[in-house]
């Protein structure tokens, strides 16, 4: 594959937080009707001037800044005293042990471990199974990184109480040859949660098949009224083969300090240190301070920032699933909706510019996720409450002035 051509796929010009800055481009065309007037709503990232950040975490930031060289030139991997505070934590809220020293590292933001995890265990013709829908990145850094893709379908719109992961399929994967499944946990975008059947059947295949799992788990703190998350490498598998990412991000509206982290098979995590200690260096220096933050916010600050979450979540259920033709599934987890939308008389691709340049409303179109999904959109409801059910009926009008 020619350089031009592995850049030329990775196509970012729809990935999220892009599709704002992209030019009309002769859409103007099928523009119909008047324009819909309404705060303009950027569901393609969360809003951290609705949700803040941790309480306390420019303070902490500051006293990074403060302590100076030591804080800003730490280890490649992270400041090894930031990463034994965070080990027990992990390890309490995985429900497996975190070894800080040799099998943890901090990076630029949970994007930096995924490309790190990547690029340590995917190579040249390597067969990868991932998930569709899942994740965009997945996708665009095995293509990248030359490997072969084996998809593995997820049902999520057809089943309740499970992702819909089609287990056999996955076995299929791995008995072709996969030796990395790529996953994100709660799911990205459909924010559905695995159920721990499908768990313990990822986690007894990827033993049998003695195939790495790299697992996303950003959202997995964000759980709404009732659900139940079961931890990967808390299952009967082997932890030299389980990578798990996590970061102080959209939950915590820490985006802005880019933090990651990803922890366990100790002999891959030495690998993505030594490919970090020549793309970044390391995570930046004062901004690893504001992991000392993580899984120590005040009390009841995590309780309140689910409630307000799950009842604009509700709000957008209710306006979705009033309108005819429009099919949703009920989050379980993280800020994401993904409803997928009745026949257009244009693309799925061309409406969700329209919908940018008519109402105001920027979301992110499903062929990100997985190229099955263009008639889905996904938005993140990490927003102002009343401004997000407000953009949201906009959505539904234009549908309907667009229907087929």
């Amino acid at each position: 594959m020619s350089i031009q051509s592995k850049f030329s796929r990775l196509g970012t010009d729809a990935a999220p937080g892009q599709e704002v800055r992209q030019n009309a481009g002769g859409i103007e065309a099928l523009l119909r009707g008047e324009a819909l007037t309404g705060q303009p709503v950027d569901f393609s990232h969360g809003d951290v001037d609705a949700f803040q950040p941790t309480p306390g975490s420019f303070e902490v930031f500051a006293a990074g800044v403060a302590a100076g060289g030591r804080q800003a030139y730490t280890e490649y991997r992270g400041d090894l005293a930031i990463r034994e505070a965070l080990g027990p934590r992990l390890a309490a809220f995985t429900g497996a042990p975190v070894d800080a020293r040799d099998g943890m590292i901090l990076t630029p933001g949970t994007q930096g471990a995924l490309f790190l995890a990547v690029a340590a265990t995917v190579s040249h013709r390597d067969k990868v199974a991932i998930i569709q829908p899942d994740y965009f990145a997945n996708r665009k850094l095995v293509e990248f990184f030359e490997g072969e893709m084996l998809p593995v379908q997820m049902a999520y719109d057809r089943v309740e109480g499970r992702a819909g992961i089609d287990l056999d399929q996955l076995e299929d994967a791995f008995r072709a040859g996969a030796r990395v499944f790529l996953f994100s946990n709660p799911n990205n975008p459909t924010s559905v949660i695995y159920s721990r059947a499908e768990i313990e059947a990822i986690a007894t295949l990827a033993s049998r098949y003695d195939a790495t799992v790299i697992i996303d788990q950003l959202y997995s703190r964000l759980l709404y009224s009732g659900a139940n998350y079961t931890h990967l490498r808390a299952q009967k598998t082997d932890a030299e083969n389980v990578i798990t990412i996590m970061g102080p991000s959209k939950t915590e509206s820490l985006s802005g300090y880019r933090l990651g982290v990803a922890f366990g098979a100790k002999a891959i995590i030495t690998r993505m240190e030594k490919l970090q200690a020549i793309v970044s260096l390391r995570a930046g220096g004062y901004s690893q301070a504001v992991f000392r933050t993580w899984f120590n916010e005040p009390e009841g600050w995590m309780a309140q920032r689910i409630r307000e979450h799950e009842a604009i979540r509700d709000d957008l259920l209710k306006v979705f699933r009033g309108t005819e033709g429009i099919t949703v599934r009920t989050s379980e987890a993280g800020s994401y909706i993904f409803p997928k939308l009745p026949a257009l008389t244009v693309s799925g691709r061309d409406f969700v510019r329209i919908l940018r340049l008519q109402a105001g409303v920027t979301v992110t179109p499903g062929t990100e996720f997985s190229p099955h999904c263009d008639s889905s959109v996904r938005l993140n409801f990490s927003q102002d409450h009343a401004a997000a059910v407000a953009a949201a009926e906009r959505l539904v009008t234009l549908v309907g002035r667009y229907r087929g």
